[in-house]
């Protein structure tokens, strides 16, 4: 298997980067995991509606097959 190499942190072009813009962007990057909420609503909602569906085609099919034979 191959190694894995880790990125290094290249300066901006400008220079290097000063010490204000340093923890700037590291309290964003820090705040922006936190905040993300997602919404399972619709794709519960979908996923029964499947479920109901399933179950309505089995049932069908046993009885289908009592008067089939």
């Amino acid at each position: 298997m191959s190694k894995k190499n880790k990125r290094q942190f290249r300066p901006v072009a400008g220079g290097a980067a000063s010490p204000d813009t340093a923890p700037a962007a590291s309290s964003m990057a820090s705040n922006a995991a936190p905040s993300f909420n997602p919404n399972y609503a619709p794709v519960i909602k979908d996923l029964r509606r499947i479920g109901v569906l399933a179950g309505v085609f089995v049932s069908l099919l046993v009885i289908l097959s009592f008067f089939l034979r």
